[in-house]
Formats: structure tokens, sequence, C-alpha cells
């Protein structure tokens, strides 16, 4: 046989050989169209070690890879899940009992060992320490029964556990492989662990043996989409079911197709200027206030919002318990802006850098805020940052100014306390590095204050304060944008910024 001959017949083997798997992989998926939901992201996890992050892109993907004790339902109701019963033993004492028989993705059975290990391993770690510090130990009743110990009296204890750090790991498995028991994550949650291709993709398997019901499809793949219109327009041609994330600038995108459907929710989230107190001349309090004075909060939500949002009068969101609604925002007083500033000693004006990430509003704001701020003498420059280097720097104190959000739970404590206690600097929530030891002493009473209405009045005093003292500048509290095919049941918006996908199925 000629060369020829040959080089002709492996070309068309090949090529039919290529065929035959494209058709049995459409073979395949036509026997089960809806076994893969991709949904699209801005960004890739950080990590999947839930006691080293409290980003909701992270805690997208933990959240379905692990299980916690409790947790927030889409309404923001707290609900048991690994958790049987509770019950509180004394002031300082959470008696938890655990179902039995839940298993790991590995075939480990669920038990206190690795509760104990999970909770009090969080409870050391920087990163959730506002959320884990309080826990001081965990005692073993017997296998499925444990003890949680806390430091201090608690009241918001159980909403902390709901919380995506109060993870329950394998303490067996993570002890035993160190180096990559959080890029091979095992959980008992609805979906196990398959691969990670960094910067792009993570594919999780449906664990069909989840003690709360198998999941609505098979598999599900989070794509990292960056730039928000992509995601949208991956959505508008079907390359993603779901997308956590639309802009406002593209709702209408969305809005456009009969095949897509547009969920909008008003966030449990306050969007806020973090405003570094270690560098002058932030440190002062009228610089700080020529800043909110030079600023008009509702142009913002009108232009770079798409009114989408609503002003902030404080940092603590309206559906949130205790809300001082004494509170009103400072609307733009150019003139008083500049006497504050000839004050503070700026005649002259002053020079700063505000730093955002990608998300377009943000950065469409900053714009805003440049603009308004000349007039008052401020030259504000504007730096756009990757998500990951964002988080790391702002947390390490090396930004004048920056924007970023806050999703809570109807609890004042989980949106107070991270963000203003000064034990908290840095990678636990205040990045803002303020202190004032009144908010400190009326956040630590709250806490352990047992009754929610006897806790009610101190957080109002803080949230005072917090006012008073300008320890960040509210702007906003969105609504949140999500996308999905029509064909997708079982999706529930929630005000938290993070879902729970174990119900969503594809109907095609």
């Amino acid at each position: 046989m000629s060369r020829f001959k040959r080089t002709f017949l492996t070309l068309a083997l090949l090529t039919f050989t290529g065929i035959s798997g494209w058709t049995a992989a459409l073979a395949a998926n036509a026997k089960n169209p809806n076994s893969e939901l991709i949904i699209a992201q801005q960004t890739d996890a950080k990590t999947l070690d839930p006691s080293m992050t409290t980003d909701v892109y992270s805690q997208n993907l933990t959240l379905q890879i692990y299980d916690r004790l409790f947790d927030w339902t889409a309404d923001v109701k707290l609900e048991n899940n690994l958790a049987e019963s509770y019950k509180q033993v004394d002031p300082l004492t959470l008696q938890v009992k655990i179902k039995k028989g839940v298993k790991f993705h590995n075939g480990d059975e669920l038990t206190a060992e690795d509760v104990k290990f999970s909770l009090e391993r969080a409870s050391k770690s920087g990163a959730v320490s506002s959320f884990m510090a309080i826990v001081d130990k965990v005692d073993i009743v017997d296998p499925y029964t444990v003890n949680i110990v806390t430091k201090k009296p608690f009241g918001p204890l159980v909403g902390n556990l709901a919380h995506g750090s109060g993870a329950i790991l394998n303490k067996k498995y993570v002890e035993g492989n160190p180096d990559k028991a959080f890029f091979e994550p095992v959980g008992t949650g609805p979906f196990r662990f398959d691969s990670w291709k960094a910067g792009d993709r993570i594919t999780l398997k449906a664990n069909k043996e989840y003690f709360r019901g198998a999941p609505g499809v098979d598999s599900v793949v989070f794509r990292v989409i960056p730039e928000g219109t992509n995601r949208s327009i991956a959505l508008e041609t079907k390359e993603v079911d779901v997308v956590f994330a639309i802009y406002p600038v593209d709702t209408d995108i969305v809005r456009s197709k009969d095949y897509l459907v547009l969920h909008e929710v008003p966030s449990l989230s306050t969007t806020y200027i973090g405003i570094n107190f270690n560098k002058k001349p932030l440190s002062d309090l009228r610089v700080r206030e020529a800043l909110a004075y030079g600023i008009d909060l509702q142009s913002i939500a009108d232009t770079a919002y798409q009114k989408a949002a609503i002003v902030a009068d404080s940092f603590v969101p309206p559906a949130v318990m205790g809300v001082n609604k004494d509170l009103k925002y400072r609307k733009r007083d150019v003139a008083k802006a500049k006497t504050l500033l000839t004050e503070a000693g700026y005649k002259d004006g002053l020079d700063l850098k505000i730093w955002v990430n990608e998300n377009p509003a943000r950065k469409d704001a900053a714009v805003i805020m440049q603009d308004q701020l000349k007039e008052v003498g401020i030259n504000l420059s504007v730096e756009t940052l990757e998500w990951s280097s964002y988080l790391d720097r702002i947390s390490k104190g090396e930004h004048d100014l920056f924007i970023l959000g806050w999703p809570t739970s109807p609890d004042p404590n989980e949106t107070m306390y991270p963000i203003f206690h000064s034990s908290n600097f840095g990678f636990g929530g205040n990045r803002s590095f303020y202190k004032n030891e009144r908010v400190d002493e009326l956040l630590d009473k709250g806490s352990e204050t047992l009754d929610i209405d006897a806790r009610i009045p101190l957080y109002q005093e803080a949230q005072k304060i917090v006012y008073d003292d300008l320890a960040v500048l509210p702007i906003l509290y969105p609504s949140d944008f999500m996308g999905t095919q029509k064909y997708i049941s079982g999706f529930e918006p929630t005000p938290r910024s993070v879902f729970l996908i174990r119900n969503v199925k594809k109907n095609k």
C-alpha cells in the first residue's frame, strides 16, 4: 500500500473516530440532557478551605461541598442541617445532637470528633475570627453529641455556626492529607469535588447519597467569567445556565429575552467606602466629613447602579434587627466640605486614591466621586485591582480608600462586629482599622446578651457612634440581580449573596 493511501486511511479512521466520539457524546447527552448545571461567577475561589475566607465566590463553592450544623434558608431563616437538635445548657454551653448516619464523600461517617476538630480549627483562624473566635472549646458528650463552649455568653452563636466558616470537615482526611485537603476537599455536602482548573472552572459531582436527598443535577460547573457583560452574554447564548451576579448595566440583556429570567432581590448588604484610619489625613474626622459632604450618593445610586439601589443612611441595612432609624445620610454640601478641608489644614486641596475591583458599578461610582470631589478640592485617583490582590492589599492596610460590599444576616452582630470591632483589623473584616473603645464595649455586650430585645439598644448606640465617627462611609443598599435560563427550576434567590443549589434542576 502506498504512503498516500496509508495516510488517507489513517486520516479517514481518525475522522470517523472523532465523529463517532462526538456522536457518542451527543447521544449520551441526549439520554440525559439535564445532567450538568453550568454557573458563571466573577472570579475563582480563593481557597476551598472554609476557615480561610469569607468572600462570596469561595463560599459559593464551599457551601455545596461541606455542611454546617445550621443553615440560613433563602428567606433568611435559621434551620437545622447536620444538627438534629440543640439546647442552651448554660450561658456558655450550647449542646448539639448530630444526625446519625451522615457520610463524608469518602465513605467515612461523620461523628462528634469531626465537629470538635472543625470548630476548634476555625476558632483559631484569623480570617474568620469575627465569626468563630468566640468558640473556646468543643467537648464530646458521646459520638453524636457535642457541647460547644464559648469564651463568654454569646447570643448570635447559632447564626454564626450557619456561616460558611462553620463547615464541618473530615478530621481524619484533613490530618492525613494536609497538602491536598483543600485542593481536593472532602465534605458531607450535596456535591463532591471533582476537578479544579485554576482561573477557569471548578467541577463538582452530585453526592447521590446525600442525607437530605440527591441533588437535582448530576454535576455542576462553576465557570469563571470576570467581565460582567460577558457573563450576561454567556447566559443569552445559552453557554451557561445560571449567572450569580448580573450587573445593573447588563440587566436589559436578560430582560430582553423571553427564554431568560432576571431575579432581583434587595440584598442584605451594604456597599461602602472603607477609610484607612492609619493614614493621614484620613485619621482626621474633618477630612472624612469633607469626603462625605463632597459626594452625592443619590447620583451614584441613579447612575452607577441604574436606580437599583437605595441610598444608605447608615451601615446597617433596613432589614437587619435593631436598625437605628434616626440616622440619615449626609447630603452633598460643597461649601461645607471646603470649609472642613480648610479647618483640617488643606485649604489648597489634597490627593487621595480609591481602590475598586472589576465591578463596573463600583468603578462608575468611583469615577462619579472623582468628578464631584474636584469641586471640593480633593484630587481622587481611581485604581482597579484584581479581586484576590484587592482583598489581600486592603486587608494589609495599603489603601487610602476602597469600595466594598458587606453581605450579612438579619442579626446586627454579623453586620457590625466584623467591620467595627478592633479585634478584627485587616483580614478579620475591619479594613478601615477603626478603633473606638465604646464601640468595642457595646458590640461585646451585644453579643454576650442572650435576649435579643436587650441587645437592640446596644447595637443602636454603636451605630450612632460609628456614624458620628465616619468609621466607614456607607454608600447604598444595592439590589442583587441573578439570571437563569427559563428551564431552570428550584433556584432560590437570596439576599445574602451566597447560594445553595442542591434543589436546582434543568427541565428542558
